[in-house]
């Protein structure tokens, strides 16, 4: 693991921004895995403002998103499509046949799950995926566990991961209880990750993703079997390691 101490959040999502430009920029037709939450918005402001000024073009990028919130349909002001074409979709131009996420709407979860398998297969696997860090460890939706999924999947939301999530929703009992999310597999295939991690309440597990064992118990933990990982953390998350 490659990993970047940065002093605050904004330095963080500039230097993240700056590594998913440079795959851009080398590759121009890279397959971006992308996430959503809090941690990867400073990221995606700065790179819509260096599209904006002419620096990245994503014309002939592919994105596809780690996960999406079942019974969800795009529309709704919490999904994750949602999220993504109000802080970059809509913002650069990426072309909107080639962004992807699982389908919320599809009730049918085995369907669901196939159908994203097949799309992500079908752009050739992703090139870089950038990647949060959950409280209790958790990449995409893939939450502490007895195992290691592979591929995409219908998760129960943990109840530390419904309570981080209430705040975006009017009522918790409005948060949703399930979610499809992209395999420790398929982000295990990314040619390259990037994780971008900031705050105190996420040091704990960031020390455990980084020295301690590799359990599903701990999901980011399987991080350290990959052969090109880049954490860019702040002061605060870096604070127990």
């Amino acid at each position: 693991m490659n990993i970047i101490r940065t002093k605050d959040y904004q330095n963080l999502s500039r230097k993240a921004a700056n590594i998913i430009s440079a795959q851009v920029i080398l590759k121009p037709d890279s397959v971006l895995g992308l996430a959503t939450g809090s941690s990867p918005v400073g990221t995606y402001q700065y790179l819509v403002d260096w599209y904006q000024k002419g620096d990245v073009d994503f014309s002939r990028v592919t994105t596809v998103n780690l996960d999406e919130y079942k019974g969800l349909p795009r529309e709704h002001e919490q999904s994750y499509f949602y999220f993504m074409r109000h802080h970059l979709f809509r913002h650069v131009n990426l072309d909107p046949a080639r962004t992807f996420l699982p389908d919320g709407s599809e009730m049918d979860s085995a369907k669901a799950c196939a159908d994203y398998d097949r799309i992500i297969s079908g752009v050739g696997g992703v090139d870089l995926q950038l990647l949060g860090l959950g409280r209790n460890g958790h990449i995409g939706f893939n939450e502490p566990d007895s195992h290691f999924a592979s591929g995409t999947h219908c998760v129960r939301l943990t109840a530390s991961t419904i309570e981080a999530n209430q705040r975006f929703f009017d009522s918790p009992d409005d948060v949703p209880r399930e979610a499809y999310t992209m395999g420790i597999g398929t982000i295990m295939r990314a040619k390259k990750i990037l994780v971008v991690v900031s705050g105190e309440d996420k040091a704990e597990a960031l020390r455990a993703v980084c020295q301690g064992p590799v359990t599903p118990s701990m999901p980011g933990s399987i991080l350290q079997f990959h052969p090109d990982v880049t954490i860019v953390a702040d002061a605060a998350a870096l604070s127990r390691m």
